[in-house]
């Protein structure tokens, strides 16, 4: 009686074609090296799991299609250790850049964090420091800049960056020392603010040093004695001290908060949300899969025993499916399930080999590889006898 099993498809050399245009996804097919590589990994398989003395219930597209899943298994891999490895290096690099196969110089995201720290500073970045001012009224010393804001920023919440109130200069509160009055109350009117109110202001004929001296007495007492011209400012409420005997302008900077979040594109426009069209995390930096041209012979046999791996797997799935075949007289049990647990573990041991090397090669591993070998380098000179010379 016929079972299911006899018609099924055996592997055959004489049914090898080419491999461009049998693989699922056809990433490779049209690098040079993968087009001559994969016929020859066929027959490798097909050897390494008993053909010809044993028939393999496989087509030639199964050995291609876990041949390209090797090569992008091996590559994901890569890839994945790359952008942990470079990932601060690369957030913000532009969205059509590419790093397959690339050696990653750039200072990256080192460059964008000196940015918004720039901007904090205003000494750069991309956020723009505007310009305000309030009309300050004499004995009036509170102002609510959310209030101004509503008017004279288009009502968006603003944060004050600087405030534009510093003392008088010294000069303004200079005296002639050799007034009627004398110093004792020169320095009792300059000391509470009302030099420069004094009726005894003259300058004289006196010598730049002596100004100088002068000058910084003043401002020297000013930080000392009275905190005579500072400013407090909470929830964009500025309080001025001491308390304005005049009306003026006080000029402020500020920002608009959302511009913390713009979102800039290649023109310089945008909307409130973040910074659009570059690399900014684990899910879209650039490294597109391997060409199989590039990878090296270690790398490419990595991918020929994980593709045989996966070969075994599928035959085992395979044969699974059927149990137990008919024979002359009996049955005889297929080894599926043992061909399908083999070539997992397999996959496993591949998996930890290659994660193990690649951490190996790690800027931090590196780094302490060469401190180490420094260290060694260093005892080996402390025992090199030194030359002597006499003359």
């Amino acid at each position: 009686m016929a079972s299911k099993y006899d018609s099924i498809t055996f592997y055959s050399d004489d049914t090898l074609g080419e491999i461009s245009g049998s693989t699922p996804y056809g990433f490779y097919d049209s690098e040079s090296e993968f087009k001559d590589e994969g016929p020859k990994f066929a027959k490798w398989c097909a050897r390494k799991l008993g053909y010809p003395v044993v028939q393999l219930e496989l087509t030639t597209g199964s050995f291609y299609a876990c041949f390209e899943e090797a090569i992008t298994e091996y590559s994901s891999h890569v890839n994945q250790y790359n952008i942990k490895e470079n990932m601060s290096k690369l957030q913000g690099a532009p969205t059509s850049s590419n790093f397959t196969h690339q050696l990653v110089s750039d200072l990256g995201r080192a460059i964008t964090v000196s940015e918004y720290y720039g901007a904090e500073a205003g000494v750069g970045g991309k956020v723009d420091w505007k310009d305000g001012y309030v009309e300050v009224s004499s004995g009036s010393q509170v102002y609510d800049l959310n209030e101004w804001s509503q008017v004279s920023a288009s009502g968006k919440d603003i944060e004050i960056k600087r405030v534009f109130h510093e003392a008088t200069p010294a000069i303004t509160r200079y005296f002639d020392p050799y007034v009627g009055t004398g110093y004792g109350s020169q320095n009792l009117t300059s000391e509470f603010g009302w030099g420069n109110m004094t009726p005894a202001v003259t300058f004289t004929m006196m010598p730049i040093n002596a100004d100088m001296l002068r000058l910084q007495a003043i401002e020297l007492n000013d930080q000392i004695r009275k905190s005579g011209y500072s400013f407090e400012l909470i929830n964009n409420k500025l309080r001025i001290f001491p308390i304005p005997q005049a009306n003026f302008r006080m000029y402020f900077q500020y920002i608009h908060t959302e511009d913390r979040w713009q979102t800039f594109d290649s023109y310089g426009t945008g909307s409130a949300g973040g910074v659009k069209n570059v690399q900014s995390d684990f899910s879209n930096i650039r490294y597109d899969n391997m060409e199989y041209n590039q990878i090296n012979d270690p790398g490419k046999q990595w991918i020929r025993r994980f593709g045989l791996s996966l070969v075994k797997e599928l035959l085992g799935l395979i044969r699974s499916k059927y149990g137990s075949i008919p024979i002359p007289g009996a049955e005889t049990t297929l080894d599926g399930e043992t061909l399908r647990s083999e070539a997992i573990a397999e996959q496993e041991r591949l998996i930890t080999q290659l994660k193990e090397m690649l951490e190996l090669s790690s800027t931090q591993e590196l780094m302490e590889s060469e401190a180490q070998e420094a260290d060694h380098a260093m005892e080996l000179l402390k025992k090199v006898p030194v030359k002597i010379y006499s003359g």
